[in-house]
């Protein structure tokens, strides 16, 4: 086994395992018993009491504990606070829920397991973990997720037309997790290759090589995970899934744009806490701009000011005469929560849909790509644009 993490003074990489319980203590040594290179040190009891020593000298950490106990989550946090951000950390659980499934996003573990645990899935966790580059080394993609307001605002353009924006900056993926009616490959005319019957059932078969084969790539270079609809099916899922899904993807690229259902799943609360901007996306009517501003309520109501949800107003008309919402309407409605408005402009987003390419292609100045520039471009990249050429740069806005 290669590693690109530092090896103890004896050449071999040292994994340190905690065990809770004894069979999993005896899972860690079958698998790792008989590997050339390795130096396992395997430890007995509760992750609070190791918490002070679990990292020194480990070039990975297999934690064996339960995250339903508050105790146990805060030492894994202190672990995580403690050790070289280049150790891996692999979390081992009897169970996931999504607060769990949050916490760990937010503490950034390299992979999870749920038990019962065979010894060959944790070879090939720790493996995937060795092997991957160390954070340290690399920088978390900026995610972007887009919700509906109401069906048929136009959210799945918005977030297709934002993906194809940042593929000029860098890396970039969207995800379609509109398992039942999304639209995102039809749009870029792609063949949706994410197989849900074969990963569902065991998530943690979800590795890098998987999801390539799974991935489809439209001719501008984005990388696009959408699954076949099944219309006349309610698919849910485990979160462990859509968690993995994002996790796997989010070291990967530069950025990622997930189009979000409308319907709210038990892996909702996990998505919209890890990304770094959420939109939602409303049209212009009443109905929608009140729909808005209370999703935009609920989502903080629930999951507190860190997802701090913006709406964006689609379709947006200005005209002088009659009863229609104006700009300063929607302002007094939405206030701070407003993010701003996209012109309409039917034919030109018709054809661009039809066709399969950014808007800019059917017209190189048009006033929808610029308004959608100033709401999801950092501000270098849009000083960029101005002056006619998007160079790839560095994707850092505050989260």
């Amino acid at each position: 086994m290669t590693s690109n993490r530092g090896p103890t003074s004896n050449n071999k990489t040292r994994i340190v395992a905690l065990a809770a319980d004894a069979e999993f203590g005896e899972v860690a040594r079958a698998a790792f018993g008989a590997v050339p290179g390795i130096e396992l040190l395997v430890l007995d009891g509760r992750l609070a009491e190791h918490q002070e020593n679990l990292g020194q000298g480990a070039s990975l950490i297999v934690a064996d504990f339960d995250p339903a106990e508050a105790r146990e989550i805060a030492a894994l946090a202190r672990v995580m606070a403690s050790i070289d951000q280049r150790t891996p950390v692999v979390a081992v659980m009897p169970s996931l829920n999504p607060d769990a499934a949050r916490q760990l996003l937010q503490l950034r573990v390299a992979d999870f397991l749920i038990k019962p645990v065979i010894p060959a899935d944790l070879l090939r966790a720790c493996v995937s973990a060795l092997q991957a580059p160390a954070s340290a080394e690399r920088h978390d993609a900026q995610i972007l997720t887009f919700l509906p307001a109401v069906g048929g605002a136009g959210v799945t353009t918005v977030a297709i037309q934002s993906a194809l924006l940042l593929r000029e900056l860098g890396t970039t993926c969207l995800v379609d997790l509109d398992f039942q009616h999304g639209a995102c490959a039809d749009y870029l005319d792609l063949e949706p290759r994410l197989d849900l019957t074969e990963v569902a059932p065991r998530p943690e078969r979800l590795d890098r090589q998987l999801l390539e084969v799974m991935m489809s790539y439209h001719k501008s270079g984005l990388a696009v995970i959408a699954a076949p609809n099944r219309p006349a099916e309610m698919r849910v899922f485990d979160p462990e899934l859509v968690t993995r899904l994002l996790d796997l993807v989010s070291t990967h690229f530069d950025c990622v744009v997930i189009d979000m259902p409308r319907t709210w799943f038990a892996w909702t609360d996990s998505v919209l806490l890890g990304s770094n901007k959420v939109f939602i996306v409303s049209e212009m009517t009443v109905p929608s701009v009140k729909q808005a501003r209370q999703l935009a309520g609920a989502i903080r109501e629930r999951l507190g000011e860190s997802p701090h949800p913006r709406v964006i107003v689609n379709r947006f008309e200005q005209r002088m005469f009659g009863a229609s919402l104006r700009r300063g309407d929607i302002e007094q409605a939405l206030g701070a929560e407003l993010a701003g408005v996209l012109p309409n402009d039917y034919a030109l987003v018709r054809e661009a849909i039809d066709r399969g390419v950014p808007l800019s292609d059917v017209k190189a100045k048009n006033k929808i790509t610029a308004a959608l520039k100033k709401l999801v471009l950092p501000p270098p990249a849009r000083a960029a644009a101005r002056e006619g050429g998007l160079s790839r740069l560095s994707l850092s806005w505050a989260k």
